[in-house]
């Protein structure tokens, strides 16, 4: 004879609903004084997330929805169903304030005050932690991978992608003969040059753009300006050779800012955006 199923069970998944899932299993074990693991497991064999997902989808619209792929297993009793969707859009976005009104449903103003408070939960941050570990061990990434592309983008060196400088070439009359001097000998005339380097030697990955046009060909090269603001903020994980590299450059790139504005001033434009680094091999007499 099949054992009678425990009353608390049902109780269990009430009290659940009751709270709109934001309640741990351990509280709920606490209420009616049985393991927390029992709740986990009645949670999981009766699937109170579907019950409850069913409950509120009769209630927004009676035509069936695609059900969104998860891409983050959460593993903690220690959350709440809304925690626990905190950290995977927190993991999504990077913004405490977006992620708690994804997870929460409410307005900025609320977001902003409770999504902070929230990140000083252990809890949620060692569950935010573990979700980033299972990314990076997915992708096969840390954070010198990252960091270390970041100091490629912000130390990127012009003659990496080019050389440069000046050189002699000889001047040719209208006839295609090349001029004379006074004292007979072939006139040459200096002019700069630039030739790009064969792509096979270059990181590709740090150039954004290459076209060809009217006055040459140009490359752009990617954003030095958010790479170094990027390295500032993890100044704590550079070498000390990289820490002096960026103040040389974050140096660098305040001059070519001030001349900017001084361009602006004196010619009187308005042109307010960002700096670029572009690279043009138009040659000049």
């Amino acid at each position: 004879m099949p054992r009678a199923r425990d009353p608390n069970r049902d109780k269990a998944f009430e009290i659940w609903k009751e709270h709109k899932s934001d309640i741990t299993n351990r509280k709920i074990a606490e209420m009616l004084d049985v393991p927390e693991k029992t709740i986990s497991g009645w949670k999981s064999k009766d699937k109170w997330n579907q019950k409850l997902n069913g409950v509120l989808q009769t209630n927004k619209r009676s035509t069936p929805i695609n059900k969104v792929k998860k891409e983050l297993v959460v593993e903690s009793d220690e959350l709440t169903e809304k925690q626990r969707l905190f950290c995977i859009y927190f993991i999504k976005y990077f913004n405490a304030t977006k992620a708690y009104q994804k997870a929460y449903e409410c307005n900025y103003v609320t977001a902003k005050t409770n999504g902070n408070r929230l990140l000083t939960n252990a809890n949620i941050n060692s569950e935010i932690d573990r979700m980033k570990a299972e990314q990076t061990t997915e992708l096969k990434l840390d954070i010198r991978d990252v960091l270390q592309k970041y100091i490629d983008i912000a130390f990127a060196d012009v003659t990496d992608y080019l050389k440069f400088g000046r050189e002699e070439e000889i001047v040719y009359n209208e006839n295609g003969d090349p001029k004379l001097d006074a004292n007979s000998n072939i006139k040459t005339q200096a002019y700069n040059y630039v030739h790009l380097n064969d792509s096979s030697e270059i990181d590709g990955t740090i150039v954004t753009e290459v076209k060809q046009g009217r006055d040459g060909i140009t490359v752009k090269l990617a954003d030095k300006m958010k790479a170094l603001e990027m390295l500032a903020k993890f100044t704590d994980l550079l070498s000390e050779n990289d820490k002096k590299k960026l103040q040389e450059e974050k140096l660098k790139v305040d001059i070519a800012k001030a001349n900017v504005e001084i361009d602006k001033l004196q010619n009187g434009t308005k042109d307010d955006g960002p700096i670029e680094i572009v690279i043009s091999s138009k040659k000049s007499k």
